[in-house]
């Protein structure tokens, strides 16, 4: 079988779904020798790069994100010229904008089966920025026509793979008929709960945090959808020199984030760490990893976090919330810096490490990427059978 992933959502510095695919090409190396992979992305320059039975291409496109390298691609005939070429058994089908029309008419015209991943509920966005601006009237009528777009597109596609139940269940109810669920998962090689000897202290020294403190982690894009500038916000509310916050990742919110490390030596950023096992040595070195985004879809680093024996605290009533392994009853009930604040305080007096060891157990039993790709690659089969 030969698949194609097609998506404007790809930055070469992270990203839920970079970490998606890349998960996929690997695991077909290892399970599916004999399958091939091709990846349509933009890029810097029009070019394809080939890896054994994977290819790579990528489409010259302009930037829309200096810092998280996001690209919009427009030459949609490169698109097509691709597919004519490749000619794959199924399309996956990662954006909910033009490239996803394009990747159905191309599919409809070559006769070849189009699934979707619905990544990220793009529509809330929109609908916050309504509300801000123009009032709950206005919202009623953004997120009627929202539904509309989201029930004319994903119905079109052979099948609508989405992250979480509740997120299928949103989707019902909007009218999409052909969801399949999709859960993402984790790299148990790499994210796990067994430290080499030395490894916590080695990470703290290396930011120069005592080993007494408790060490709060986020890891992410720092963009107004993750909510970051109410972990910041929250920090500051805690005001206790016994707390240190490491950041990890880029984004348009980095500038808040500049402010608060003036004001506090005790908040510490890295860039985006393309190597899995340096971020594998991060989760674990964090007593606590604090996810303030209430719009995740799945929410993988708070995945890798628990798989990594690093329990988590954030706002209830995102799609994340299925998998928390830990007692959620001390997060936050409200999307405000004080709730924040007292649900990191709360937390910082449980048991942490059994309760992140209890999580890794959970997490490794039920989200390995194996896993994850078996079901998905059913449903792959479950498409080109019809």
């Amino acid at each position: 079988m030969k698949i194609c992933d097609l998506t404007q959502f790809y930055s070469p510095v992270g990203g839920g779904v970079k970490r998606y695919v890349s998960e996929k090409i690997a695991w077909m190396r290892r399970a599916r020798p004999d399958d091939e992979h091709v990846l349509v992305i933009p890029g810097a320059e029009t070019a394809c790069r080939e890896d054994g039975r994977s290819r790579l291409y990528t489409i010259k496109s302009p930037l829309v994100s200096r810092t998280a390298r996001y690209r919009m691609l427009l030459n949609l005939t490169a698109v097509e010229d691709v597919l004519e070429k490749e000619r794959p058994d199924i399309i996956e089908s990662g954006d909910p904008y033009q490239v996803a029309w394009k990747a159905l008419a191309s599919g409809r015209a070559l006769g070849i089966p189009v699934v979707g991943f619905y990544h990220s509920h793009f529509p809330e966005a929109y609908l916050r920025t309504v509300d801000k601006f123009f009032g709950h009237i206005a919202v009623d009528i953004a997120r009627d026509i929202a539904r509309r777009y989201v029930r004319e597109l994903y119905n079109r596609f052979a099948a609508t793979i989405v992250p979480s139940p509740a997120l299928a269940e949103l989707l019902a109810g909007w009218g999409v008929r052909n969801t399949r669920l999709g859960e993402l998962g984790v790299d148990t090689t790499l994210f796990h709960a067994r430290p080499a000897p030395d490894e916590r202290r080695q990470m703290r020294e290396a930011f120069d945090i005592a080993d007494d403190k408790i060490l709060l982690l986020y890891v992410g894009r720092l963009a107004p959808e993750k909510n970051v500038t109410t972990l910041f916000e929250a920090f500051e509310k805690l005001d206790n020199p016994r707390f240190a916050l490491v950041v990890v990742g880029d984004g348009t919110e980095r500038r808040h984030l500049s402010r608060l490390r003036e004001r506090h030596p005790g908040v510490h950023w890295l860039p985006y760490q393309g190597d899995g096992k340096q971020l594998a040595r991060i989760y674990r070195a964090a007593d606590l990893f604090v996810h303030p985004s209430l719009q995740e879809t799945f929410g993988l680093v708070a995945l890798e976090s628990q798989a990594s024996g690093t329990p988590v605290v954030g706002i209830r009533g995102s799609y994340m919330d299925r998998i928390i392994f830990t007692d959620q009853k001390h997060w936050a009930a409200e999307n405000s810096p004080a709730g924040l604040a007292e649900a990191i305080r709360a937390m910082a007096g449980r048991d942490l490490k059994r309760e992140g060891q209890q999580a890794a157990a959970r997490v490794h039993q039920f989200y390995r990427w194996d896993r994850v790709f078996e079901r998905l690659f059913a449903v792959y089969a479950e498409v080109a059978r019809r």
